[in-house]
């Protein structure tokens, strides 16, 4: 398990010299990318490191990521055995409200919560560990309305659930898996069900949703452990689906690039890259073992693929074509990349 003050640490080194108005509001960012567009950053850290701004010593237990909207900063933490959902001064560390967003998840990998908040509207929406789904006021915390995953015929996943859930439109969307439908969308203002993707429904894994538009239709692509699919975001019919064989856990989200959907997972599994074609036609393109990415996620840049694979290490890949650019195993070990002002970003 792991202390979310050491995390909240290590972003106060680097909230000053964000722009104003650089917002993260959401798992890996605007886009879902985990590719930021600030620019004005240090190229290289001050011999002696970076200043630390603040240094927040309350943020419970968990493996929360944060968003960051106008000046707060948004994140998950377990404390006193209860998920909260927390509110800081991005500027000052100092915390300004806490929600609760559900009992605690307890279990042999790691109490607490694991998603990312989602900011939008003025609203904060978040998932807890054990599928409680909190919707509150970004100005003072207040609670506007919850679900759960298991109202929807959701089952907790072995590590809990881990996803970052997705605001499209006037919808906020999850995957509660199961056999009522594994893609849930709610009304964002009121939290009442609008669909469940009945034609799909495999079980929860880890991995968080993306939205792109193609065909004509937004799409709402998920990956599970046995399907890579695409849903259309209008209804949650099942637009496309292709199989995947992952193992024990599949938790990286996936990528859409030019009519593309490139998913990865660890446990051997591998990669592999689809192309949506007319009428949602599939072709796959390749499938491999360059890429096995466990957990920490992949990022494109350009026509490549970067991230750690298992076995590989840090690895670079064609996005067109997988093929391995290059490697490198020795330097660096495991972990989260990301990417901003022209750099690549390795967090543990």
């Amino acid at each position: 398990m792991i202390r979310s003050t050491a995390v909240l640490w290590a972003v106060s080194c680097l909230l000053s010299n964000l722009l104003p108005g650089a917002d993260w509001p959401q798992w890996r960012g605007p886009n879902r990318t985990d590719v930021s567009s600030e620019t004005g950053l240090l190229q290289e850290w001050p011999k002696t490191g970076p200043r630390r701004v603040w240094l927040f010593t309350d943020a419970g237990l968990g493996y929360s990521g944060f968003a960051i909207v106008e000046g707060r900063l948004y994140t998950l933490g377990a404390r006193k055995g209860a998920e909260q959902l927390l509110a800081l001064d991005a500027a000052a560390g100092k915390e300004l409200w806490a929600a609760d967003a559900g009992p605690m998840l307890d279990n042999n990998w790691g109490n607490g919560p694991r998603g990312t908040p989602a900011v939008e509207g003025g609203r904060v929406y978040a998932l807890s560990a054990r599928g409680h789904l909190i919707c509150a006021q970004a100005a003072d915390g207040k609670v506007l309305w919850k679900k759960t995953m298991e109202e929807f015929g959701g089952q907790v996943p072995d590590w809990g659930y881990t996803e970052s859930v997705l605001v499209d439109g006037d919808k906020v969307v999850c995957t509660p898996g199961g056999s009522r439908g594994a893609i849930l969308a709610l009304n964002k203002m009121t939290g009442e069900p609008v669909w469940q993707s009945k034609e799909f429904k495999d079980g929860a894994q880890y991995a968080s949703l993306i939205a792109a538009d193609h065909n004509g239709a937004r799409q709402l692509i998920q990956l599970t452990q046995k399907s890579v699919v695409g849903v259309d975001a209008k209804d949650g019919k099942l637009l496309w689906r292709t199989d995947w064989n992952g193992r024990t856990a599949v938790i990286p989200t996936p990528i859409f690039h030019d009519g593309h959907v490139y998913v990865t997972s660890g446990y051997g599994a591998g990669c592999k890259l689809v192309k949506i074609g007319k009428d949602n036609a599939l072709k796959q393109v390749y499938a491999n073992k360059l890429m096995k990415n466990h957990h920490g996620g992949v990022i494109l840049l350009g026509e490549h693929v970067y991230g750690f694979s298992d076995d590989v290490g840090w690895a670079c890949q064609d996005f067109k074509t997988g093929e391995l650019a290059w490697s490198e195993k020795g330097k660096l070990g495991k972990g989260a990349i990301g990417c901003a002002g022209n750099r690549l970003y390795r967090r543990e």
